[in-house]
């Protein structure tokens, strides 16, 4: 049995939706992406590739409810983070996006994704660009596409009732955390 099927309409709406969240956190314009969360969002990093963990028993990167984003939000926002003094640029490229219904009013995306970031100044030595390749995971068996992104219509509009991210080095060692959001 494949993935239900989604409408070209929200598959473009869900791809349009996947861009301008890469963009505001790209742009640091991190109030602009928590409001893309719903109120019961979870977003997890998990520090391992196993698609059958579970953050209930297994090591995270990140595991974080909405009231924890908006802390890490306020932190960035005080300009006192100083892992992220200066600001690292970033990009986020996008690729593979897949969709398809999870539930009756929830889609669910998965894409393939390379986030870049450029530290300046903090490496005056050896300036140096870090790279962390990642996909959405597919549970064994799994029906829907790789799921990085869980959907759902808050007043018409698309948000992100969870997201979960995984590195394809999530059991090694990793740079400064601070920017994945």
């Amino acid at each position: 049995m494949g993935p239900a099927a989604v409408s070209e309409a929200e598959r473009s709406a869900v791809t349009e939706f996947l861009y301008i969240e890469a963009r505001l956190a790209d742009e640091a314009r991190y109030a602009e992406w928590l409001a893309l969360w719903t109120d019961d969002a979870v977003y997890w990093v998990p520090a391992t590739t196993d698609p059958e963990a579970d953050p209930e028993k297994h090591l995270s990167h990140i595991y974080d409810n909405r009231a924890r984003l908006e802390t890490r939000v306020k932190l960035l926002q005080t300009g006192h983070r100083y892992s992220q003094e200066p600001p690292s640029h970033m990009r986020r490229l996008i690729s593979n996006i897949e969709v398809a219904k999870a539930e009756e009013d929830e889609l669910v995306a998965g894409s393939n994704f390379l986030l870049a970031e450029a530290p300046p100044g903090r490496r005056p030595r050896r300036r140096q660009q870090d790279g962390l390749p990642a996909r959405g995971p597919r549970g064994q068996g799994s029906a829907l596409p790789p799921g990085a992104h869980r959907l759902r219509r808050v007043d018409g509009e698309l948000r992100m009732r969870s997201k979960k991210v995984v590195l394809i080095n999530a059991a090694e060692p990793l740079p400064n955390l601070a920017f994945l959001i």
